[in-house]
């Protein structure tokens, strides 16, 4: 293929560069330039590249997506069970409320280490 000579000056650091990465390649530097301009000015790879990226997007957008209605489905269950909860539980009077605040209590610590213990065991009962 006929080639075209072309002059031009670059930076002393960037001069060092081409020639170490030259030498360690043990391509010529001519080479290294003309294959670093086509990568450059090739149209396809930046376009290769916008379309992954644009897919990469698309598939984020989508699990954020589904994530967002898992999230909505859980807040509308804890809403309806603590909506029934509090309808068909009444109110404690005050002379009991100490201790059932200690059994709460109790019960809620029981409650954190069974909750623990089932995320660490991967077993989900809403799966």
């Amino acid at each position: 293929m006929k080639r075209t000579r072309h002059t031009f000056r670059l930076p002393p650091e960037l001069a060092d560069q081409l020639a170490d990465y030259a030498s360690r390649k043990r391509v010529s530097q001519a080479a290294v330039v003309e294959a670093a301009l086509t990568s450059f000015l090739s149209p396809d790879s930046s376009e290769r590249m916008e379309a992954a990226f644009s897919r990469r997007l698309d598939r984020i957008s989508r699990q954020l997506d589904k994530l967002d209605y898992h999230v909505e489905v859980g807040n509308e269950a804890i809403a309806l069970f603590v909506r029934t909860w509090l309808i068909s539980n009444p109110a404690l009077p005050d002379s009991q409320l100490p201790a059932a605040q200690a059994q709460a209590q109790e019960r809620f610590t029981a409650f954190v280490s069974a909750l623990a213990r089932r995320m660490e065991s991967e077993q989900r009962l809403a799966r």
